[in-house]
């Protein structure tokens, strides 16, 4: 009854952020065709009606159109059918829709090509605990295919559905230039030093950091690992055995009755972490993801687990797992590798994933009272900044809440493809509190980034649409190069001088 009571809550209470709509984005477009395919019919209704006549609708009214992608399946399972349930056929005409429809309200012909790394013509997918499937071998062609039958828009790049984890640039550039040798082999002089200068591997780590380097410094920049190299495998070996002693200890008492509820909620969102990436549909993926979180949350009693938490978890595995994999992740099969690989993998990604959260944990206790501080702080700073688009938002009724409070809560990774997001942390981790203050001047500039496109859409439905499946899947390390700039450059102007973006 209690929690019959509370969904009622959240349905009636619309500006709340529970009552957020739709979680798709770079790594989760609309998985229901139908959704993408109503909203088509919905815009060419709109579009034919009288400009009299033609109104801001209240987020009342979208809200009763759009399904509450950040509740699914919280209280009832069958509300919406999970990704596992989706047969392969389902998921070929999906990833087709999705593609089309992109294409047709987002995409520019006018972009110009670039040049991605091939998609494999063999899609393994490694199948999940309900025997889903993204791809089935020969009769059902795996999910990339229908990206290279796209005939409509010769000028569109041929970008993967599912965005590739390597760090190649979206423009095709070579893998390794001199420059990035010579900075590779800067880094790995630092790290091989008796104490690293932590200082001076922040600075070189503000650009970016090089694959082959990346899981040791960011031990270090999370401050896992000490800097004195005397020091490092002793304390991986005793954390490592600490994070396996939570595990006897504590990982049983799931099945307590005062654990069912955040169990329960872990155990339906990880399913959605990156659904159609099919390393984290595997089996052994999610039972390490269930440990990580589980043990996370009865450890930190003040929060416990909050939705989105999860995919905190996935660019410190994706990280960690490519010390041992020189291939791309993504279709990987995590069990070629040993027993003992996988245990220092997931051990790593917990305490990694605390050290992040030990400097927002505010964003995700009652009321969540840091993600609400940052997005007023976002809404006072795109008024100083850009007041056409503020005007904008206002005039259409647009509530930052409403778009804004995922990027706090996710730090745009529902927004970026996973290989941007994991640039992007290469410079989180390096800046000062890079994770709770220069996230909000990275959000400030990725809002402005798409400024004519806001201005450009004339209704409170279309701008809603726009600001939740923002078109970067084709993003790669130069548009995050940018961003980060255009971030700085923005810090530089108000993080000393606060007032300035006050009225």
């Amino acid at each position: 009854m209690a929690a019959e009571s509370s969904k009622q809550f959240w349905k009636r209470s619309a500006k709340l952020p529970g009552s957020i709509q739709p979680v798709y984005g770079a790594q989760h477009p609309p998985l229901d065709p139908r959704l993408t395919k109503n909203f088509i019919k919905e815009r060419s209704k709109i579009s034919t009606l009288p400009m009299k006549n033609k109104k801001a609708s209240s987020f009342h009214e979208f809200a009763r159109d759009t399904s509450d992608a950040w509740d699914i399946g919280d209280d009832e399972d069958e509300d919406f059918p999970s990704f596992q349930t989706l047969n392969s056929k389902v998921a070929k005409a999906t990833a087709a829709q999705v593609l089309e429809n992109h294409s047709r309200l987002r995409v520019k012909p006018e972009w110009p090509q670039v040049a991605l790394n091939e998609a494999p013509t063999n899609c393994k997918v490694i199948k999940s605990n309900s025997e889903a499937q993204l791809s089935r071998a020969p009769e059902d062609a795996c999910v990339r295919n229908p990206l290279h039958k796209q005939q409509s828009l010769p000028l569109r790049p041929i970008i993967p559905l599912v965005a590739r984890i390597s760090d190649q640039n979206a423009s095709g550039a070579p893998p390794m230039t001199v420059r990035e040798k010579t900075r590779l082999e800067k880094f790995r002089q630092l790290l091989s030093s008796h104490n690293t200068d932590l200082d001076e591997l922040r600075k070189c780590s503000w650009p970016g950091v090089p694959r082959e380097v990346r899981p040791v410094t960011w031990r270090l920049l999370s401050g896992y690992l000490p800097a004195s190299m005397e020091r490092r495998k002793l304390t991986l070996q005793r954390k490592r055995e600490e994070y396996f002693g939570f595990i006897e200890q504590y990982y049983d008492s799931r099945n307590e009755e005062h654990h069912q509820d955040t169990y329960r909620q872990i155990h339906i969102d990880i399913p959605r972490t990156n659904p159609l990436i099919p390393l984290f549909q595997q089996p052994l993926v999610q039972e390490i993801f269930e440990r990580i979180l589980f043990i996370w949350a009865i450890r930190h009693p003040a929060s416990g687990y909050v939705q989105g938490i999860n995919d905190l978890v996935t660019p410190f595995f994706v990280v960690f797992l490519s010390e041992y994999v020189e291939e791309d992740v993504e279709n990987f099969d995590v069990t070629n590798l040993s027993q003992d690989v996988m245990r220092s993998i997931e051990a790593d990604s917990f305490w990694c994933m605390s050290k992040l959260l030990d400097g927002i944990q505010d964003n995700y206790t009652f009321a969540q009272p840091g993600i609400q501080k940052k997005v007023k702080a976002l809404e006072e700073l795109v008024s100083r900044i850009d007041e056409q688009v503020h005007n904008h938002f206002r005039k259409y009724e647009v509530e930052y809440l409403q778009f804004a409070f995922r990027w706090m809560n996710n730090l745009l990774m529902r927004e970026l493809p996973l290989r941007c997001t994991i640039r992007l942390w290469d410079t989180y981790q390096s800046e000062p509190e890079g994770f709770s203050h220069f996230h909000l001047y990275v959000c400030a500039a990725f809002l402005i980034k798409w400024r004519k496109e806001i201005l450009d859409e004339e209704d409170f439905q279309g701008l809603l649409m726009l600001l939740q499946n923002l078109p970067t899947i084709h993003w790669g390390n130069e548009e995050i190069g940018l961003l980060l700039a255009e971030a700085y450059r923005l810090k530089y102007m108000f993080a000393d001088a606060p007032n300035h973006y006050r009225r």
